[in-house]
C-alpha cells in the first residue's frame, strides 16, 4: 500500500525564463523613464510626509545611522558595495539554485519574484519617493561620495531611477531570498545566514541614506503579498493546507489530535450490524471522499495527500468485544483509549471500531480521523455519507464579508488578539492519559432554557461547563481564580468551501467557573462572550492559520503551533457543533440512539467539551486529563447543573405574561413591544448551531 505520487515537475526551458527576465527588466526601464519636474516635486512631498510620520512614531533612525557610518571610510565603502551588489547576487543565486535543484520550488520562486517586482513597479509609478540622501536635510550620499562602482556613484548607472524608494527593492529581494530558502532547505544554519543578510541589508540601506525605515515595512508587505499570491497560483496538487498541517505539528508525545464521534446503535428487535457490514458500508460510501483513500506524502517541501493504489479496508475497521456486564463507564473507557491513540501516518488517517457487548443487544460505532482531515464540523459532514436517510451537509447561507471588510476586520482582529489576556494560571500537565464522559440532554429543553434567559446555546453550554468543572474540582477552579480561559471554535465557512479541511477559527474568551446554578453565571458569560459576536478575532485567527503561516518555514510553523496551542493560552475547549436536520437516522439499518462528538484535548489543557445536536438530542462528549480532572465527575456536574437550571427556570405557561389577561386589562407582553418578533429573534440566537457567516458565527 504505497502512495501514488505525481512525477517530478520538469524544468522550464532556459530561453523562456531568460525572456521573462528581460521583459521584467524592460518594464523597469519604462518605469525609470518616467520623469519631469512634477514627478520630482511629488517625490519630495512624499519624502517629507514619510519623514514626518517616522518622527511622530519615533522611527526616524536614518540620520543617526548615517552620521554613525560616515566618519569610518572603510566601513562606508563596505556598506556601499553591500548596498550595490549583494541583493542582486543573492537573488540570482537563489533562482539558479532552485532551477537546478528543485523545479517545483523554482516555479514558486520565479512567480513570486515576478509578482514582487510588478507590485514594486506599481508603487514606483503611483508613489514616487525621494530617498533621504536627496533631501536638503544634512544626509550624506555615501554611494556617490565614494564613486561606488555598480551604482549611481559611477558612470555605469549614473541615470538609475532615484525616485523609487518605496518599497525598498534591496530589502524586498533579500527578504524574498530568505523566504524561498526556507522552501528549498530546512537547514537552520542557512536560515541564520539569510536572516543576518536581511538584517545587514536593512541597516545598510538606512545608514547610506538610501531608504527610510518605512520603506522596509513596504518591502515586507510586498514580499508577503507576492509569496501568498504565488503560493495560491503554484500550489501542488493535494498539498496540505497550513491550517490542517497545524494539527500535525501540535501532535507531540501523547497529544493525539483525533476528531470523530461515537454512536450507540439500537437494533430495535433485530441485530446490530457486524464488522463486515460496516466495512462494506464504508467501502461503498467513503471511497468517493479522497482523504479517506489517501495517505500523507511527506517527501516534498510540504505534506500532501497522495492517493493509494490499493486500500486495505480491513486494516481501518476493527472489532472490540466488551466483557459481559460492561456498563457505560466501561464503554467510555474503551472509547477514550481509542481516542488517545495516535493514528499511523503511513496510511489514511482514520479508523472505525465496532464495540459489542452492551446491554439489550446494543453496539457502539466509533469513528476517528486525524484533525488534519477535518475539524469537528467537517468530521460530522464526512460521516453523514454513512447515514440514512442521506443528508446534504448544505452550505453557508450568508454572504461572506467583502474583501475590504475582511481586510479591515483582520487588521482589527490582529490588534485584539495581540492584546488579549492569558490564563490566570498555567496548569500542571498530567501523564498524557485521557478520560471520557458523556451526557445526553433533550435539545428542546436546552433551547427553551437558553431562550428564557435570552442567551445562545453556546453561552448556556459555557455556563454549564464552568459550573460542572467547579463542582468536579473546586481546587482546580480556585487555582484558576474561578475563571477558565476557553477556546471556542467559530465556523467561518461551510466545510468543503475551501481547500482546508478545517473550516473553523478559534476565539479565546473567559468563562466563569463557580459551583453555582449555571443560570447565575449567564450574565458573566454574556459579558465575556461578546467577542464571539464579532468576526474580527475569528477572521484574524483564520488569516494567520491559512495565509500568514504559508510564508513561514516548516520549523517556524512547528514552533508557532507548539507556542500558541495549549495551556499557555487557554485552559480548555468548548465547541458547539451543528448537526443535520431531521429526527431519526440509521446506520446499517440500526437506529442511532445516542451520538456523542469526540474532540482532541489541546496539549496541557485539561478539559475539552464538544456538544452535537442530533435529532432532538444534544450529545455532549467530555474529554479530560484524569490526573487533573475526572471526566465522569464533570459529566455528573453538568447533568446536575442542567437539572437545577431547569427546575429554577419557570416554563412559559407559568409566567404572568403567559396567563390570559382579564378583559380590558393590558397584556404585559404587549407593554414590552412586539412579542412575536422578539421571540423569533431570541430563538434564532438561542439555537446557535446553524451554519453562519463570520458576522453571526456559530455562537
Amino acid at each position: 500500500m504505497e502512495p501514488t505520487t505525481t512525477s517530478c515537475p520538469r524544468r522550464p526551458p532556459v530561453w523562456r525564463e531568460l525572456l521573462l527576465g528581460l521583459g521584467l527588466f524592460a518594464l523597469y526601464l519604462v518605469v525609470d523613464s518616467l520623469g519631469g519636474s512634477g514627478r520630482t516635486h511629488a517625490a519630495e512631498r512624499n519624502a517629507q510626509w514619510i519623514s514626518r510620520v517616522e518622527t511622530r512614531l519615533h522611527l526616524d533612525v536614518e540620520r543617526w545611522l548615517n552620521g554613525a557610518i560616515v566618519p569610518h571610510h572603510t566601513l562606508t565603502v563596505a556598506a556601499n558595495y553591500e548596498y550595490a551588489t549583494t541583493y542582486v547576487i543573492s537573488a540570482l543565486l537563489m533562482l539558479v539554485l532552485a532551477y537546478w535543484k528543485t523545479p517545483a520550488v523554482y516555479r514558486l520562486a520565479r512567480n513570486s519574484f515576478v509578482i514582487l517586482n510588478l507590485l514594486a513597479f506599481g508603487c514606483f509609478v503611483s508613489f514616487p519617493l525621494m530617498p533621504p540622501r536627496m533631501l536638503r536635510s544634512g544626509f550624506v550620499d555615501t554611494v556617490a561620495q565614494d564613486a561606488t562602482v555598480g551604482s549611481w556613484g559611477s558612470p555605469l548607472v549614473a541615470h538609475a531611477n532615484q525616485l523609487a524608494a518605496m518599497p525598498s527593492l534591496h530589502i524586498a529581494w533579500a527578504l524574498w531570498v530568505s523566504v524561498m530558502l526556507a522552501r528549498l532547505s530546512h537547514a537552520h544554519w542557512l536560515q541564520l545566514v539569510s536572516a543576518i543578510h536581511v538584517a545587514v541589508t536593512v541597516v545598510v540601506v538606512l545608514a547610506t541614506a538610501n531608504h527610510y525605515l518605512l520603506d522596509a515595512v513596504g518591502a515586507a508587505a510586498v514580499v508577503a503579498v507576492a509569496v501568498l499570491a504565488a503560493e495560491a497560483w503554484t500550489a501542488e496538487p493535494g498539498q496540505l493546507a497550513t491550517a490542517d498541517e497545524f494539527f500535525l505539528n501540535v501532535e507531540d508525545g501523547p497529544n493525539a489530535q483525533n476528531v470523530g464521534g461515537y454512536v450507540i446503535l439500537d437494533p430495535g428487535g433485530g441485530t446490530c450490524p457486524s464488522r463486515d457490514d460496516i466495512r462494506d458500508l464504508a467501502r461503498d460510501n467513503l471511497s468517493a471522499h479522497p482523504r479517506f483513500v489517501s495517505a500523507l506524502d511527506t517527501s516534498g517541501r510540504r505534506p500532501r495527500w497522495a492517493g493509494l493504489d490499493t486500500m486495505d479496508w480491513d486494516l481501518h475497521i476493527t472489532q472490540i468485544d466488551l466483557p459481559p456486564g460492561s456498563d457505560q463507564e466501561a464503554l467510555d473507557g474503551v472509547v477514550a483509549h481509542l481516542h488517545a491513540q495516535r493514528l499511523p501516518r503511513d496510511r489514511p488517517l482514520w479508523r472505525i471500531a465496532m464495540i459489542y457487548g452492551l446491554p439489550h443487544g446494543r453496539a457502539a460505532f466509533v469513528v476517528l480521523m486525524h484533525h488534519c482531515m477535518a475539524d469537528g464540523v467537517g468530521g460530522v459532514d464526512q460521516v453523514l455519507a454513512l447515514v440514512r436517510p442521506t443528508v446534504d451537509p448544505g452550505a453557508t447561507q450568508h454572504r461572506p464579508p467583502g474583501r475590504l471588510q475582511s481586510v479591515l476586520a483582520i487588521a482589527a482582529g490582529l490588534g485584539q488578539l495581540a492584546t488579549d489576556g492569558k490564563p490566570s494560571v498555567v496548569l500542571d500537565v498530567g501523564a498524557g492519559r485521557t478520560s471520557l464522559g458523556t451526557v445526553q440532554l433533550e435539545f428542546d429543553e436546552v433551547r427553551r432554557l437558553a431562550h428564557e434567559h435570552e442567551v445562545t446555546v453556546t453561552q448556556l453550554l459555557l455556563a454549564l461547563v464552568g459550573s460542572a468543572v467547579a463542582a468536579a474540582s473546586p481546587q482546580l477552579t480556585e487555582r484558576c481564580r474561578n475563571r477558565l480561559r476557553v477556546s471556542v471554535p467559530v465556523l467561518l465557512q461551510a466545510p468543503g468551501a475551501c481547500d482546508a479541511a478545517n473550516s473553523t477559527a478559534a476565539v479565546i474568551i473567559n468563562a466563569p467557573a463557580r459551583a453555582a446554578n449555571p443560570t447565575d453565571l449567564l450574565p458573566e458569560v454574556t459579558t465575556f462572550s461578546r467577542a464571539l459576536r464579532s468576526p474580527t478575532r475569528a477572521l484574524a485567527s483564520r488569516w494567520v492559520m491559512s495565509s500568514a503561516l504559508r510564508m513561514v518555514p516548516a520549523a517556524g510553523r512547528r514552533a508557532f503551533a507548539h507556542t500558541v496551542y495549549g495551556r499557555r493560552f487557554f485552559n480548555g475547549i468548548v465547541s458547539n457543533i451543528p448537526g443535520p436536520p431531521g429526527d431519526m437516522f440509521t446506520l446499517a439499518n440500526a437506529t442511532m440512539a445516542e451520538v456523542y462528538p469526540l474532540l482532541p484535548p489541546a496539549p496541557g489543557a485539561p478539559v475539552t467539551v464538544g456538544a452535537l445536536t442530533w435529532g432532538r438530542k444534544l450529545g455532549i462528549g467530555i474529554t479530560t486529563d484524569p490526573d487533573v480532572l475526572d471526566a465522569h465527575d464533570v459529566a455528573d456536574g453538568l447533568r446536575t447543573g442542567f437539572r437545577t437550571a431547569l427546575a429554577r427556570t419557570p416554563r412559559p405557561q407559568d409566567t404572568p405574561a403567559a396567563r390570559p389577561t382579564a378583559p380590558g386589562q393590558p397584556s404585559s407582553s404587549n407593554s414590552r413591544g412586539a412579542p412575536q418578533a422578539r421571540t423569533r429573534k431570541s430563538l434564532a440566537r438561542s439555537r446557535g448551531e446553524s451554519r453562519a457567516s463570520p458576522n453571526t458565527s456559530r455562537s
